[in-house]
């Protein structure tokens, strides 16, 4: 890896929304003193690939932190931020998982290819992290806030297209995210609604549902799940547990990468925004994740933060370095013709 960057001055452990298409002025005065270390985008902060590009660069700007890491989830099917008609709506990570089943070599070659296009929609328009792959592998009844959006149902076919999503995605210079660990594919409840209690044991776990955050244990970045283990911490949601974030994530699963929350305010985690911070943080999470572009949910978070110190400064140097890599030149068009030759058979969508 090309030296660690180094920030002007270290960030807080928060990575925030916005609430529109261009930084408020409350926005700015907020985030100059808040210092996040990133910005989450979601539709209602896209209009134009210029547009984007403004926003991007003001935060940098008002931050002071021309390192930061600017995310998005951008997964394909009904998960895409970036809309028409300036850019390709993806298919869904589930039709890659289809094809899987077909052909092995035709889907993960697919997949490489769709997700390089997307990491260069992103890089164009200055979004260095992508929210992907999520290595979620469902159950038959789980909720279909994972099996809409699965990239299989067996730890083989989402480890080998997990590893496609994130080739393509390192191709274009754009840094992945995996999530939701330790795993979220037993979940029968929408965590963005209510908090999923998952019953199975720790040797179950470990055998299926940890494989693939295992695998990619050395990835720089890993999203948490909101998600209550009865067999390893049955007072603590995942994302707020000690237990869950040290002895699951990094002792066992052997993760040592930057740990991020979930959507610190989705209704599966109960109390306020300050107090959830600060029970993420304890546990070991090393910053928190704050989506709804609410100012009075981001003047409730600031008083959680700290600046950046140690493992976790660290850690988020590491990714804002992989973040920072350039987007080499291709062809979009041949890789378009590509990707649509590959699964034109299986009837995908392009």
């Amino acid at each position: 890896m090309d030296k660690l960057v180094t920030f002007s001055q270290p960030p807080t452990n928060a990575i925030v929304g916005c609430a529109t298409t261009a930084l408020t002025a409350a926005e700015k005065v907020l985030f100059k003193q808040m210092r996040p270390a990133g910005l989450i985008l979601f539709a209602r902060n896209i209009a134009s690939p210029s547009q984007v590009f403004v926003l991007v660069d003001e935060f940098k700007s008002v931050t002071d932190n021309q390192y930061a890491l600017v995310l998005i989830d951008q997964e394909g099917g009904r998960v895409s931020r970036l809309p028409k008609p300036y850019w390709r709506i993806p298919p869904s990570p589930t039709e890659f998982a289809k094809l899987y089943q077909e052909s092995p070599k035709s889907a993960i070659r697919a997949c490489e290819i769709n997700y390089q296009l997307i990491g260069a929609d992103l890089k164009r328009v200055g979004i260095n992290v992508n929210c992907a792959p999520m290595l979620d592998i469902p159950q038959a009844d789980a909720s279909t806030v994972v099996t809409d959006r699965a990239l299989g149902d067996t730890p083989q076919s989402v480890i080998a297209l997990g590893q496609a999503t994130i080739t393509g995605l390192q191709l274009s210079g754009v840094e992945p995210v995996i999530k939701h660990g330790p795993g979220h594919g037993r979940g029968t409840t929408d965590s963005h609604k209510a908090l999923p209690v998952v019953n199975a044991d720790l040797d179950t776990l470990a055998k299926w549902d940890f494989l693939p955050f295992e695998h990619f244990k050395n990835q720089s970045m890993l999203m948490t799940a909101h998600i209550l283990y009865a067999a390893i911490d049955n007072q603590h949601p995942g994302t707020l547990s000690r237990k869950v974030i040290n002895e699951v994530l990094r002792e066992h699963i052997g993760f040592d990468g930057l740990i991020m929350t979930d959507d610190i305010d989705m209704h599966a985690l109960s109390g306020t925004t300050a107090n959830k911070a600060v029970q993420a943080l304890d546990a070991g999470c090393d910053l928190v994740l704050q989506c709804s572009g609410k100012i009075e949910d981001l003047q409730a978070l600031e008083p959680a933060l700290q600046t950046l110190t140690g493992n976790a400064l660290m850690r988020t140097q590491i990714a804002a370095t992989k973040a920072s890599a350039s987007l080499s030149k291709i062809d979009d068009a041949t890789l378009l013709e590509e990707l649509t030759e590959l699964i034109s058979s299986n009837g995908m969508p392009v």
